[in-house]
């Protein structure tokens, strides 16, 4: 049976002892499902391969309407849905299994990127006053970007999946915004993306 929402996030990494991503998500799930929508949430490992296997299967196994994945984004002064999906690894540090690819392809002979099916925009423009958030053009090129890459090919490859819209979002860390109000404002973005179809016309550009 088809269900609402699949949100995932990711286990820690590179020595960290929590990632904010899967804080954000454990606390969004049942604040939606209490809304009234049927929400799965899934811890994903921080692991080239494994973590879109596992994503890849989820998605087949409930079929939802819309999938929105989150990351960790450490650097970064806000949430920051990501626009494209590039067909590329190149890990700056080696994942949880050790792996550390330099410039492989996430799908052989896959296109270059493909965009995200989720209303970025509005969902920007939907984030509470005073949390910060934008629109970002790179979701980089570890396992963020894996996941995202293999979402957005199964969703263009599979047509048992054609009512599904996905993407990803990159949360920052605790010391930026606080993982309640990362949580809370997930839960506005998904709700957002639920009722929104076509994006706003928005500025959402950047110049670097």
């Amino acid at each position: 049976m088809a269900i609402d929402v699949l949100l995932t996030g990711f286990t820690p990494f590179d020595g960290a002892g929590v990632n904010e991503s899967w804080e954000a998500v454990r606390r969004a799930a049942p604040v939606l499902r209490q809304r009234g929508l049927d929400v799965e949430a899934l811890e994903l490992p921080v692991q080239f391969d494994r973590a879109g296997d596992l994503l890849v299967h989820a998605v087949r196994e409930h079929r939802p309407r819309l999938v929105v994945a989150a990351g960790l984004a450490a650097g970064r002064a806000g949430i920051t849905p990501e626009r494209v999906a590039i067909n590329v690894r190149d890990a700056r540090i080696p994942d949880n299994a050790g792996a550390a690819p330099v410039d492989e392809p996430v799908v052989a002979d896959g296109p270059v990127g493909y965009f995200s099916t989720l209303p970025i925009k509005a969902m920007v423009a939907a984030l509470p006053d005073g949390v910060p958030g934008a629109v970002s053009q790179s979701a980089g090129t570890y396992v963020c970007n894996d996941v995202f890459y293999r979402l957005q090919h199964l969703l263009a490859t599979d047509a048992a999946l054609g009512g599904t819209r996905g993407g990803f979002v990159h949360v920052p860390s605790a010391d930026v915004v606080d993982p309640l109000t990362v949580a809370r404002a997930l839960v506005r973005m998904v709700e957002v993306a639920l009722r929104t179809e076509v994006d706003e016309p928005l500025i959402g550009g950047a110049e670097h």
